[in-house]
């Protein structure tokens, strides 16, 4: 059955009316991701690999190469 998900603005975002920002939604145990301007593309998620991403972006881990 396919669920229907309530999209919600980020925080981070613009705050304008414009299709700047990224919109969040949570959806049977799920996290959807997609920018206001894409809507058709989403990233699906599960609370634990992304905590690692946003983990590894604070820390700055992700951005040595």
């Amino acid at each position: 059955m396919n669920q229907a998900v309530h999209w919600q603005k980020s925080t981070f975002s613009d705050g304008g009316d414009g299709n700047t920002c990224v919109e969040l939604a949570t959806a049977s145990g799920t996290i959807h991701l997609r920018e206001s301007d894409t809507p058709s593309i989403e990233l699906v998620t599960t609370p634990t690999p992304l905590s690692h991403l946003l983990h590894g972006i604070r820390s700055g881990v992700l951005g040595r190469v």
